[in-house]
């Protein structure tokens, strides 16, 4: 079993890849994905949606954080996102991870400002 911080690594990875299967792979069944754009959904919708949204990604890792009293796992990345008309936004992002027994994701929280990509993603509609 990897480490949450192993598995935030995986997630940074295949999120950038654009591998919908790897990625959903991380999560437990069940698990849901709040967004600030999208709402809160199951984990299955939410990245099928990303990824339709999506023509390209590239994410650098700022910092990962694990807190030992509840086992969350804080991953700050930059965002520079190719929406799929072609568009770019670029921001800071931090996705509060939590996980389960087996160290899959139950629950993604994701927190940055929106003011420039809930306009874009709003024009792909």
């Amino acid at each position: 079993m990897m480490d949450k911080k192993a598995i935030a690594k995986a997630y940074i990875h295949h999120l950038a890849q654009g591998d919908l299967d790897a990625l959903l792979q991380l999560f437990a069944e069940g698990a849901i994905v709040i967004s600030p754009v999208y709402g809160q959904m199951p984990y299955t919708n939410f990245y099928t949606t990303l990824f339709a949204d999506t023509n390209n990604s590239t994410l650098t890792v700022k910092g990962i954080y694990e807190d030992a009293l509840t086992g969350f796992v804080a991953l700050h990345f930059n965002y520079q996102w190719t929406l799929k008309n072609d568009t770019k936004v670029k921001f800071d992002v931090v996705d509060i991870i939590a996980f389960d027994a087996e160290n899959r994701i139950t629950k993604l929280t994701i927190i940055y400002d929106t003011v420039e990509s809930r306009k874009l993603v709003g024009q792909l509609r």
